[in-house]
């Protein structure tokens, strides 16, 4: 989008800051928007690597560095990467994006305005293989010029919503259940497919998709980054919490023992057999909120049925 804007361009840009008309949240900062700035505390996480970058046509070879759209997203208007005309990329999240409350991550473009808006379709894949697109709407009723306006409030689940420093969000509950393929609580890769607006591309309902065109130069949608709010925890967090887990649960254990074989937790686990268990395989059988099947590495016993608490056998 970084393009040579001339005077009338300019004023185009001026004058498309019209009052909402469409029936989808307004443009960042108004009451009602959905736009996410890029330093809010909710993005935990953003896109760790590329792949699969195909860029379209009229894309200067100064906009296309695939790298600059990895980490935090930069709020300015070149740096970026441009997919050009038609162009695609693939960004890839370690660890996965999840399927959590209300929005799950949010992608960052660089309008230079309110109402001049490059758009993308967003796809998700859990394999990296098969992409699933989340539906999308667009109300705009006639082309828009290289330089012309495009009402945010005509725009639903279309990257590029929102101008620069401010994210469109996404939510992968959209997504669940819709082919066995896709696990929305592990999603890996996310692919923005840039929207070519002379009419040719159609929304979720068929309707015809206009925005800027042509432009030249750095053509297409120009991706700043992906941000993450729900993400698979790492497997140190996990060991984390499972070690504070355990101290909590003995702290308890030991205020609250009973004389039956050893001090138990309130979940009916014997804690003095945890000495011969793995942390992660004592966390599932008694810090879970429910009793839960009691497996001892050394000797392979079981218990901590409700009502009926056994301890493992010494080895």
């Amino acid at each position: 989008m970084f393009k040579a804007l001339t005077v009338a361009g300019v004023l185009t840009l001026v004058a498309g800051s019209f009052a909402a008309a469409g029936p989808y949240p307004p443009a960042a900062g108004q009451p009602g928007s959905t736009a996410i700035h890029m330093d809010q505390a909710a993005l935990l996480g953003w896109a760790t690597g590329w792949q699969n970058y195909r860029v379209g046509s009229d894309c200067d070879l100064t906009w296309q560095t695939p790298e600059k759209a990895l980490g935090k997203a930069a709020g300015t208007a070149t740096e970026i990467v441009s997919l050009g005309r038609g162009g695609e990329i693939t960004l890839t999240f370690v660890p996965p994006i999840t399927n959590g409350p209300d929005w799950d991550f949010a992608v960052f473009e660089n309008g230079i305005s309110d109402t001049y808006l490059e758009l993308g379709y967003v796809e998700v894949s859990s394999n990296g293989l098969d992409f699933f697109r989340l539906s999308n709407r667009s109300l705009t009723a006639s082309p828009v010029g290289g330089f012309g306006a495009v009402d945010p409030t005509d725009i639903d689940s279309l990257a590029g919503k929102y101008r620069q420093g401010y994210g469109t969000p996404f939510d992968l509950g959209q997504l669940e259940g819709v082919d066995p393929l896709l696990d929305v609580d592990n999603v890996g890769y996310v692919k923005i497919v840039d929207i070519i607006g002379d009419g040719t591309y159609r929304d979720t309902s068929g309707e015809v998709i206009y925005d800027p065109y042509p432009t030249t130069g750095s053509a297409g949608f120009d991706l700043d980054a992906i941000g993450v709010i729900h993400q698979v925890p790492e497997p140190g967090s996990l060991l984390l919490l499972a070690t504070a887990g355990l101290g909590f649960a003995w702290s308890v254990a030991r205020r609250r023992g009973r004389s039956t074989g050893g001090p138990q937790n309130r979940f009916g686990c014997h804690l003095t057999t945890w000495g011969r268990m793995s942390i992660l395989t004592a966390l599932r059988s008694c810090v879970g909120g429910r009793p839960l099947l009691l497996e001892c590495r050394r000797t392979g016993n079981s218990g901590a049925i409700p009502g009926r608490p056994r301890r493992c056998d010494r080895a």
